[in-house]
């Protein structure tokens, strides 16, 4: 095969928020993946059910993206060996490859209302202070420069930066034509929507893994139907959430009344500072309660979610949660649980299956919401049932039928 038949079967993923913690594993999972020093543990598209399916091979998968820290990526894995997430030989034995992954991250753009506690990169700023027409054509650059400069033949864009402070929608967001006028007038957007448009304007896959407004507002929706191109979000379900949408279910099943849920997250990182910001966390907290509620049939349930940002945890996460519900003859009964675990651990395999899946599905044709991918999602764009079992029992159909 020559280099140029090579290139064109490679796929290049674009990671926003590049050098964070979920980015950090998921750049040194693959690349120990590709070495073979790692164990697909974690992977659901390494599994017997997906196997039939033409997925993009780990070693054909390039990494680049952005981000508007000023920290390292080596600063990075260094902060997450302390942490007990990556090993010493791993960092040590994929040193070339991360080297690689760096070189090919740009500044981000920073979103000035955003309030997000960092170390800012200066030319972030920059692009920050920029009109919203110019922040999409810095960002359409930057994407047409890692798509030339890593050879690859189509790109994923994948939003892994800290969750955005929640905000009112514009008006601008009903339809495309208003959202362009609007970008055209230089409105203010979120920066997630700005990557998401930039994206889905050059006909590029969108991947939504935060609580942030991405694509899913109703004019990006609209692109991405008009563009054939496909999106995938949001917000990635990855532990205490994941757990709720399981054990729910079995609930209704058997008719018990549930009077109460009360739920307590106790997290460190950059996202858990980030998430001290009031409206940081109502974005957060949005997602895990409503999911809830629609599983259990109760919009007045009794259900509050609490997150604290406790800063030796590091990126180690606690969640604590007491369910009160009632059975028959009255009788009142409790169960409690408490989840830990590292997020970025349990994310970033996730990311890769998205990007693999979300891959076939561009390959295949497919447009707009990827409904059989709502099983890796707080809030999947398509809607429907948070029931995980009924979630995932869409993607193995998917795939069956494949």
């Amino acid at each position: 095969m020559t280099e140029t038949e090579k290139s064109n079967e490679r796929l290049g993923v674009w990671l926003v928020g590049a050098r964070g913690a979920i980015s950090t594993c998921v750049a040194y999972g693959l690349a120990g993946l590709v070495e073979g020093l790692l164990e697909p543990v974690g992977l659901c598209t390494e599994t017997e059910a997906l196997s039939g399916l033409d997925l993009c091979a780990f070693d054909d998968i390039v990494l680049g993206g952005c981000d508007v820290c000023e920290r390292s990526l080596t600063e990075s894995a260094a902060e997450l060996e302390q942490h007990g997430l990556l090993s010493p030989a791993l960092i040590t034995g994929v040193a070339a490859r991360a080297a690689a992954y760096e070189e090919r991250i740009v500044p981000g753009v920073l979103d000035p209302a955003d309030g997000t506690p960092i170390a800012a990169d200066p030319e972030s700023e920059r692009l920050g202070s920029l009109p919203s027409g110019e922040q999409v054509a810095a960002i359409t650059a930057a994407l047409e420069t890692f798509k030339e400069g890593a050879g690859v033949s189509r790109v994923i864009v994948v939003n892994l930066a800290s969750s955005e402070a929640q905000r009112a929608p514009s008006d601008s967001w009903e339809d495309l034509a208003a959202f362009e006028a609007a970008l055209e007038a230089g409105e203010p957007q979120p920066s997630s929507v700005l990557y998401a448009y930039a994206a889905l304007k050059a006909g590029h896959p969108f991947v939504n893994f935060t609580p942030s407004a991405g694509a899913s507002i109703p004019a990006l929706r609209e692109l991405a139907e008009a563009q054939g191109v496909p999106v995938a979000g949001s917000d990635g379900k990855t532990g205490e959430t994941l757990v709720k949408t399981v054990l729910a279910p079995m609930f209704s099943a058997r008719a018990l009344k549930v009077l109460a849920w009360q739920g307590y997250n106790m997290l460190g990182n950059r996202d858990g500072e980030v998430l001290e910001e009031p409206a940081h966390k109502a974005a957060k907290l949005h997602n895990k309660d409503q999911a809830l509620r629609e599983l259990l049939g109760n919009d007045d349930l009794h259900s509050e979610v609490a997150i604290d940002f406790v800063p030796s945890l590091n990126d180690w996460k606690t969640a604590w949660d007491f369910i009160h519900f009632e059975g028959f003859l009255g009788a009142k009964m409790s169960m409690q649980f408490t989840w830990q675990g590292s997020d970025s651990a349990l994310a970033a395999p996730l990311v890769l299956d998205l990007v693999r899946l979300t891959d076939e599905a561009a390959r295949a044709g497919h447009s707009g919401d990827l409904d059989h991918l709502a099983c890796f999602f707080k809030a999947p764009l398509s809607g429907g049932t948070h029931d995980f079992h009924q979630q995932h029992y869409r993607l193995l159909s998917y795939a069956a039928k494949s």
